[in-house]
């Protein structure tokens, strides 16, 4: 029987360290929990499951092409990402924020089912944001980066 906590540290790819830094659990309660010595809660393992979830910019990395492809099906183009993920500071409570632009006729209602389906294809939070609204200048503007 594999064990839950090495399970999901283990389809996440991670190291028994990298998991402890991003839970916040000391290695050795990891090791122990993965040997059957301790016996993680369900909380515990909610918590070791949301900091085994991919950070936005792996995501990113990892589903580039398709969500380019998803954009472009929801008449949306431009995609660029700002915040954590573009500076590389984000971290397991972070979201993936997406910048792009609407071909005419293309409603908010259509941009919002984008993050829906961009969520799903990531397996993080996704807010979108278009630049229609943004006037010159602004930071969002100045400091996305292309997908």
């Amino acid at each position: 029987m594999v064990n839950a906590v090495k399970e999901l540290r283990e389809n996440a790819g991670l190291s028994q360290a990298e998991l402890a830094q991003r839970s916040g659990v000391a290695q050795p309660n990891i090791a122990a929990y993965e040997t059957g010595r301790r016996i993680a809660s369900p909380q515990m393992l909610e918590r070791l499951a949301k900091a085994a979830r991919p950070l936005p910019h792996d995501a990113l990395a990892a589903h580039r092409d398709e969500l380019l492809r998803l954009a472009e099906q929801h008449g949306l183009s431009d995609v660029r990402v700002f915040g954590s993920a573009a500076q590389g500071t984000d971290d397991i409570g972070s979201d993936l924020d997406v910048l792009v632009t609407r071909a005419p006729g293309t409603g908010l209602l259509t941009v919002a089912a984008f993050a829906d389906a961009a969520r799903e294809l990531l397996g993080v939070e996704v807010d979108v944001v278009t630049d229609g609204g943004l006037r010159p200048g602004h930071q969002i503007l100045m400091t996305a980066v292309a997908v």
